[in-house]
């Protein structure tokens, strides 16, 4: 138990920007050993059908790599240690963070920190996302048409869901 926490304890104080930024650290962390990339990817997606996703994700990765009978405990545990980090920064660091709101060249440090994050977002939905479920032109075009209904026709997530499961099953 003492491990997993260690896991995701240092994947939660290292999301900067949103949570997605830990899915690579998480697959690293766990998938060589302690689930199989099936496991992580399907609990990746019923993770985003819900609000804060990666960080339920955390909860349902704790269940699955529990031994018999500590379910409860191991997603409890998962769960907790990947808030912790990011609770005790914002306890911690709310004096520093007035501090740096006042001074211009922190908060371009911040800004370039922030651009950062955008690269690590590219790098975690190409891999393991793109890389492992994309696998032709039909997923291709369930993808492209998810983000189409969701960004311009603002179709409510559930609802892109909804359709993308059922477009897959019948390009499956």
């Amino acid at each position: 138990l003492l491990a997993l926490a260690g896991v995701f304890y240092k994947a939660g104080a290292l999301v900067f920007g949103g949570g997605h930024v830990v899915l690579p650290l998480l697959r690293a962390a766990l998938v060589p050993g302690w689930l199989s990339d099936s496991a992580f990817l399907t609990g990746y997606g019923v993770a985003q059908a819900v609000p804060g996703p990666l960080f339920t994700f955390s909860a349902y990765l704790g269940a699955v790599m529990a031994p018999s009978g500590a379910a409860l405990s191991w997603s409890a545990t998962a769960l907790v240690f990947m808030f912790l980090p990011g609770l005790l920064i914002v306890l911690a660091g709310l004096p520093l963070w007035t501090w740096l709101a006042r001074h211009p060249a922190a908060r371009g440090g911040l800004a370039g920190i922030n651009a950062a994050v955008v690269g690590v977002l590219g790098a975690a939905l190409y891999d393991p996302i793109w890389v492992n479920a994309v696998g032709g032109g039909a997923d291709v075009a369930v993808a492209l048409a998810g983000f189409l209904l969701l960004e311009v026709w603002r179709v409510p997530p559930l609802g892109v869901v909804a359709f993308c499961v059922g477009a897959a099953l019948l390009a499956a």
